[in-house]
C-alpha cells in the first residue's frame, strides 16, 4: 500500500482541525482595542494548540518519510492519532472560554497525553511493518523526549486542580522540547 495517500488525508485532517480552531475565535462587538482583552485566554490557547499541531504535522512528515510500506496497523494507528488531535479545537475552546479553569485545563491535557500516546502507537506500527532494522526504528533510538512528554502530561493533569499555572508550564516545557525539529530522522536519512 503506498504512504501517499495517508499523508495526504493527515495533511488534510490537521488542516481542518487548525481551522475549525481559528473559526472557534469569535470576534469582539467593538472597535476598541480593549474590547479585544476578553479574547486574550482564548487566543493564548488558540498559540499553544496551533504549535501541539504544528509539531505533529512536522514529526508526522518526517515520520512518513522513514516508511516503506504501510500495514493495515499504520493506517488504524494514525486515524487513532488523527482522532485525539481532532479534539484538540473542543478542548482548546473550553479551556479559552473558561479562562484555564481546572477542569478544561485536566482534559486538555488528557487530550494530550493521548495524542502524544497515539503518536507512540502509530510509530510502533510503522517499526512493526518496516522491521527493527528499519529508519525509523535507527531514527528513534531511546527516545527520551518521546517517553519525558507524557510524564510531563502526567504532572500537568494532576495540577490542573491544585495550580493550572504549573499544568500549563508542563504543557509549554512539552512543546518547547518538541518545537526545534527532531533531526534524528533527517540525520539517518542523510547517512
Amino acid at each position: 500500500m503506498n504512504k501517499g495517500r495517508m499523508e495526504a488525508f493527515s495533511d488534510g485532517v490537521l488542516a481542518i482541525i487548525i481551522t475549525i480552531m481559528v473559526l472557534e475565535i469569535k470576534v469582539p462587538h467593538g472597535v476598541e482595542f480593549s474590547d479585544l482583552t476578553s479574547l486574550i485566554p482564548i487566543f493564548l490557547s488558540y498559540i499553544l494548540s496551533f504549535i501541539y499541531l504544528g509539531i505533529y504535522w512536522n514529526n508526522h512528515h518526517h515520520m512518513m518519510h522513514t516508511v516503506k510500506k504501510v500495514s493495515g496497523g499504520i493506517l488504524w494507528a494514525n486515524l487513532h492519532l488523527l482522532f485525539w488531535l481532532s479534539l484538540v479545537p473542543f478542548v482548546t475552546g473550553w479551556m479559552g472560554e473558561n479562562h484555564f479553569a481546572q477542569n478544561p485545563v485536566a482534559l486538555y491535557g488528557f487530550i494530550l497525553l493521548m495524542a502524544a500516546i497515539a503518536y507512540f502507537i502509530l510509530q510502533g506500527q510503522i517499526i512493526k511493518s518496516n522491521g527493527k532494522d528499519s529508519v525509523l526504528a535507527k531514527a528513534i533510538g531511546k527516545d527520551i523526549k518521546g517517553k519525558l512528554s507524557p510524564v510531563f502530561y502526567i504532572i500537568g493533569i494532576g495540577f490542573a486542580w491544585i495550580s493550572t499555572w504549573v499544568s500549563g508550564a508542563m504543557f509549554v516545557a512539552v512543546a518547547l522540547m518538541w518545537l526545534i525539529p527532531d533531526k534524528r530522522i533527517e540525520k539517518i536519512l542523510s547517512e
